[in-house]
């Protein structure tokens, strides 16, 4: 039986814990076809991904015609409707996700969630999933004044778990460049909505799978 070890282990949501994509891009196109504007495929929203739900509609707002604020006010309730009414339609967790957080869970590892996505779609979401009680933290895009990439956000999260040695999990540049001016340990996942590919993020470490992140985490930070 392996020694149990005080760490915290911080993760991103959209893209590095579950696939959101299908029912964000079902969003956002909910808000621009009330506008008469192009609905946009799964592979465009992808790289729209990471900056939170308002920043999601500019981007698709600017690559369908144009955006401005008077817009955005108009669109953005649109948006947030549909998703908060279909926020787990189609989003599902990835692969050895969960077994990779009862593993952690069981060596005495506290676990947190840093998102940009807003604290009430956050909540709502780990709701659905089930997640309930999986965190000992959950900071969203909107917790604090920040947001990622300013440390802030992951500093707060790894302070409310418990602090002690942590680790950042993360799927985009945003997340590395959080981590890295938090100067905590970056894991990068090769299967979320990066706008390159996973190892030319500038992570500490970089899996493909979950079954992976034990022995990562256990390696980087002692």
């Amino acid at each position: 039986m392996n020694r149990p070890f005080s760490k915290t282990v911080v993760f991103d949501l959209d893209g590095t814990i579950a696939d959101t994509m299908p029912d964000l891009a079902a969003a956002l196109n909910a808000a621009l076809e009330f506008l008469g504007r192009p609905a946009q495929s799964l592979s465009t929203v992808r790289t729209m991904i990471g900056h939170g739900t308002r920043a999601l509609l500019d981007k698709g707002l600017a690559a369908t015609g144009g955006s401005s604020q008077g817009l955005m006010e108009i669109a953005y309730p649109v948006l947030m409707r549909h998703y908060e009414e279909h926020i787990c339609d189609l989003t599902r967790p990835y692969d050895g996700l969960e077994a990779a957080m009862d593993r952690l869970s069981d060596q005495g590892v506290s676990l947190a969630l840093c998102t940009n996505k807003p604290e009430t779609l956050t909540l709502r979401l780990i709701e659905a999933l089930g997640w309930q009680n999986r965190f000992a933290a959950i900071v969203g895009g909107d917790t604090l004044k920040v947001s990622k990439p300013d440390p802030a956000p992951l500093h707060y999260a790894i302070r409310l778990a418990g602090g002690g040695p942590a680790v950042f999990v993360g799927d985009s540049i945003v997340d590395v460049h959080t981590a890295v001016a938090a100067r905590v340990p970056c894991v990068a996942v090769s299967f979320g909505y990066a706008d390159r590919p996973a190892w030319q993020l500038g992570a500490d470490r970089v899996i493909d799978h979950y079954d992976e992140l034990h022995s990562v985490v256990s390696d980087i930070v002692r």
